[in-house]
């Protein structure tokens, strides 16, 4: 049952080009919008991608995030002992205090 779910959204999100070229276009873009993407083939050959902009911006945070992690483990994997800094010591250099930790917990941060 899964794998002719899998194959039916496949050929579900299938387009092919020749429907372009019969003008509907709009009615394309309203089935991204509900399915997320399609793909366009031509000549029965993928072609491009389409995806509605949240799909995209989804993937693009995704992929971001992914190369955050990455980049995050290369460092702990290459990192010393003496790469590391002690709280209290980075507290003294900035002149905060614990207070002051406690206290900007509890403020609302605008994003």
């Amino acid at each position: 049952m899964l794998d002719k779910i899998k194959v039916s959204s496949l050929v579900n999100s299938i387009v092919p080009i020749s429907r372009f070229n019969r003008g509907e276009a709009s009615k394309i873009f309203e089935e991204v919008s509900s399915d997320g993407y399609k793909v366009v083939v031509k000549n029965n050959k993928p072609s491009c991608v389409l995806m509605s902009p949240k799909k995209y911006e989804e993937m693009i945070e995704t992929l971001e995030d992914y190369q955050l992690y990455i980049e995050a483990e290369k460092r702990l994997k290459s990192a010393s002992e003496s790469d590391f800094i002690d709280q209290d010591d980075v507290l003294k250099t900035f002149h905060i205090s614990q207070k002051d930790l406690n206290e900007a917990d509890e403020a609302e941060i605008e994003q």
